[in-house]
């Protein structure tokens, strides 16, 4: 067995996307034509949409935040978290960065985490800047904050025609330079900024792997890549396993 992390001291970065949820029952909102309610995606996933219907867009997320709390972290999710545990605990490093939104790795019990998109169990008043947990389904829309200006809340959430939160680019880059391994579980290889870290891993000269369902748009890049879902591949070749005598099966 050729383990993907061979010993708990390595520095490892981890990054998902939405084909390890996709395992949960994590179905997009994007149809075979690419609507929601005869709305394209990006007319209620971006700013302007907001400003135009924001109870539109609050329906949309808050449909997203219903169907994510109904689903469950499945056996990939479990190992990442797992692999956490393993290295932290010989300290070493661990980053996941995820592309997703639904909360599943933190429920895993992932705790390095940074969700570089957001997270629909997060929301943010456009007035006073506060972001504060929130998993309510129903609620009056559009909402309004309860600080002094009143503000309209928003999901959390990096939308369409905005950048990545401040900081999480600087931090994903840190722990890349830093790391021996960067892994990329279930990715399409095509959105970006996220498809571009492998460049930057292999221009630095790091291990990199990739685990996917089928072969990404940006496979030829990787050294590595494992064919297969993430919930059955990860548990069997991600790390070895001290409770299964350190062989895995």
């Amino acid at each position: 067995m050729d383990w993907i992390v061979d010993a708990p001291e390595k520095k490892v970065v981890v990054m998902t996307g939405a084909g390890i949820s996709a395992e949960s029952g994590i179905q997009t909102f994007r149809g075979a034509n690419g609507l929601w309610e005869n709305h394209r995606i990006e007319e209620v996933a971006s700013p302007i949409a907001f400003r135009r219907d924001p109870v539109m867009v609050w329906n949309f997320y808050l449909q997203r935040r219903k169907q994510a709390l109904s689903c469950k972290p499945n056996p990939g999710h479990l190992a990442v978290a797992e692999l956490e545990k393993w290295i932290t605990a010989a300290g070493g490093d661990f980053l996941l960065v995820t592309q997703n939104v639904d909360g599943l790795h933190t429920r895993a019990g992932s705790k390095h985490v940074i969700e570089m998109h957001g997270s629909l169990m997060m929301t943010r008043c456009i007035a006073c800047g506060q972001v504060f947990p929130d998993e309510r389904t129903e609620m009056a829309l559009p909402p309004r904050h309860n600080c002094t200006e009143k503000g309209l809340l928003r999901p959390h959430i990096v939308w369409f025609g905005e950048s990545l939160f401040p900081g999480d680019m600087e931090r994903i880059e840190s722990a890349i330079e830093k790391c021996d391994i960067f892994i990329v579980i279930g990715t399409s290889g095509v959105v970006y900024p996220a498809a571009g870290l492998v460049n930057f891993a292999n221009s630095l000269g790091k291990r990199t792997v990739c685990v996917n369902k089928e072969a990404p748009a940006n496979v030829e890049l990787f050294d590595i890549f494992i064919q297969g879902e993430a919930g059955k591949e990860l548990p069997k070749r991600l790390f070895p396993r001290e409770n299964k005598g350190g062989n895995g099966k």
